[in-house]
């Protein structure tokens, strides 16, 4: 009995030997297998650190491959504040470089964190300063390579790219709407230390940072340069309250240029108000667009065979009457007996009056829906307005009246140009785009291309073929003939609409604009323009507009290589106007026969003999009627 009693109490023993030991080998598979992620975690915090090296925010390229937005190599300071022996010294000597208070600083170096980085004081630091700091040779102040965003071309297509906060956060543009693709991953030197944050004597771990992917733009950099420089000039000319300008490639969507003024510079954005920053015109301003929305009434006529442009004929004598409203013509007399196409060309109201009547609310609103007013086009910027089109219990013939001729209704600019494109590239509403291609960031290797996207089909080919016949003739024989370039087919069409304040037109204050289709049988761009209330000039779109567009035009047929065609409308050229003509060559004739073939222009002679050696402007340049050409004689 006394043995059984033992052998009982060895196999409870046993047991709970079995038990104990049991748990401790299931706790140690526990926290070997489950645990050991976090734990191991947890250790290597103690003994490894980590200072950090930022990543290369993404390049931003025009279409050409130029940078538009690069990035600079700065420093950043940072404390690791348990390697601080004299945190006092540290403080009151860093203070002073950086130029803040002592107390600021003295928070940096005693924080209880194993890594503070000092911002933002200590962010972006110039080459010069680092070097101060990097002299003092404290232990535990790093000073770790950090990109600084940088727009090498300053104002040049501000709003479009946006800018970047201090952490290089993009805040707006570009730089915001694809911040996720431009943002890189950042990198660092992991360092082991003891308990007391002093550094071992270990080997160090570099951790390579992950630039952000690269970004190209449908911008053309050439055709920029020209807009704004031309926006430049008829700022300081005319001081309008804001200008701006967009090209697009009507064929596909993409934009070839987009500005606006005021400006700013995003390497400096601090320096100006939030209003000039954050307001991209082109995209966020509404107002009435005036007679370049002409075209689309004038489409739609076409596309219903409400007119016969050729044919139809309509009498203006300078008015017309609708619900006892007197709405006027621009040419106080009127344009007497025209055809339809002469009503585009005359940018006859009363004209286009006629046109709504004839369609009806249902049928042109019905057509401003699909041409995109009202709507968002989907550029793939951020800040863009809807307009304001009226709903169809809001329209009577009075709102049908205006509507036609683009007074009371509000649109965005590329509202306006989307819908102009559609009349001229065969019918087609497109979503307008600005970022053409990712690429990788080492290579530039195409990870995804951005392609032409359909929203709808709205008129005929044919309709398509007339609205791009009838801008040509505007340019050739009606209000838009200062835009007419020599030698080449250029369609247009000018705008004047009257500002509304409070709900009443302002007296003596309009947006002023032209659009221009290049070349004008085959658009491979189209470019808008408008200038708001500009001072000292006559209110006619034709005087304070079209010439700063036709310099623009010049510089797109340049840098698009559109090639010369004469075979479109000649110009209509009025009696005060001045026709250009091609410099023939005259080098190596005598000076009577060359005298022949130089009747257009004036002639000036310098040295002796009976041959012409240089002449100068050269051959095939152009020259004014009545021009001078120099011709330099010798034997």
């Amino acid at each position: 009995m006394f043995l059984n009693r033992i052998d009982k109490r060895i196999r409870i023993i046993m047991v709970v030997l079995f038990l104990f030991f049991s748990f401790i080998i299931i706790r140690v598979g526990y926290i070997q297998i489950i645990e050991y992620e976090k734990l191991n975690k947890l250790a290597t915090n103690l003994w490894n650190r980590n200072l950090p090296i930022a990543a290369n925010r993404g390049i931003i390229y025009d279409r050409n491959g130029i940078e538009l937005a690069t990035n600079l190599t700065t420093t950043s300071l940072v404390f690791i504040p348990n390697q601080i022996k004299d945190k006092e010294k540290v403080a009151m000597e860093i203070s002073k470089i950086l130029g803040v208070p002592y107390e600021e600083m003295l928070r940096h170096v005693t924080k209880k964190v194993s890594i503070e980085r000092v911002h933002p004081e200590g962010r972006q630091l110039s080459y010069e300063i680092a070097d101060k700091i990097n002299d003092l040779n404290f232990d535990g102040v790093y000073l770790v390579k950090e990109a600084k965003r940088y727009y090498p071309f300053d104002i040049m297509l501000a709003h479009v790219l946006g800018f970047v906060g201090i952490d290089n956060t993009g805040l707006s543009g570009i730089e915001l709407q694809y911040d996720e693709y431009l943002t890189g991953e950042d990198g660092a030197i992991k360092y082991f230390s003891d308990a007391k944050g002093n550094r071992l004597k270990l080997n160090e771990i570099y951790v390579r940072p992950q630039n952000g992917i690269n970004i190209m733009l449908t911008i053309d950099y050439h055709i920029q340069k020209s807009v704004e420089r031309e926006l430049d000039n008829v700022m300081a000319k005319y001081n309008p309250d804001n200008a701006l300008a967009i090209v697009m490639d009507p064929n596909n969507g993409e934009i070839l240029a987009m500005a606006s003024r005021p400006t700013f510079s995003p390497n400096n954005y601090k320096n100006y108000s939030s209003e000039v920053i954050n307001r991209n015109l082109p995209i966020w301003m509404t107002y009435e667009p005036g007679s370049t929305f002409k075209i689309v009434t004038f489409a739609t006529a076409i596309e219903k065979k409400k007119v016969d442009i050729f044919t139809d004929t309509f009498y203006d004598a300078g008015y017309r009457i609708v619900e006892n409203a007197r709405i006027r013509c621009w040419k106080k007399d009127g344009h007497g007996l025209q055809t339809f196409l002469q009503v585009l060309e005359n940018s006859c109201n009363p004209g286009f009056v006629e046109l709504g009547e004839r369609l009806g609310k249902e049928t042109l609103f019905k057509y401003l829906n699909l041409f995109g007013f009202g709507e968002k086009t989907g550029i793939d910027l951020t800040g863009e307005a809807k307009g304001i089109i009226f709903s169809h219990n809001q329209v009577g013939p009075i709102e049908l009246a205006t509507t036609a001729f683009g007074q009371g209704v509000s649109v965005t600019p590329i509202q306006q140009v989307n819908a102009i494109n559609a009349t001229i590239n065969g019918g087609y509403l497109l979503r307008p785009y600005i970022v053409k291609r990712f690429l990788e960031p080492e290579t530039n290797a195409i990870i995804k291309e951005n392609e032409k996207q359909i929203v709808r089909k709205i008129i005929s080919h044919e309709t398509s073929e007339l609205v791009k016949y009838a801008l040509e003739s505007v340019v050739s024989n009606g209000t838009g003939r200062t835009a007419y370039v020599e030698e080449y087919r250029v369609g247009g069409k000018t705008g004047t609409a009257q500002k509304v304040k409070d709900g009443r037109y302002m007296d003596s204050n309009f947006i002023m604009s032209f659009v221009a289709t290049m070349p004008a049988n085959k658009p491979e761009a189209v470019l808008y323009i408008a200038l708001d209330n500009p001072k000292n000039v006559a209110q006619l779109a034709s005087i304070a507009v079209t010439p700063t567009a036709k310099k623009i035009i010049i510089d797109i047929i340049k840098n698009l290589n559109i090639s010369k065609d004469d075979s479109g409308l000649g110009k209509n050229y009025q009696p005060f106007e001045k026709k250009y003509y091609e410099v023939p060559s005259v080098v190596g004739m005598q000076v009577s026969d060359a005298m022949l073939l130089l009747r257009k222009f004036q002639v000036e002679f310098a040295g002796s003999g009976k041959k012409i050696i240089e002449q100068s402007p050269r051959a095939k340049e152009r020259l004014i009627s009545g021009g001078t050409i120099r011709l330099l004689l010798g034997n």
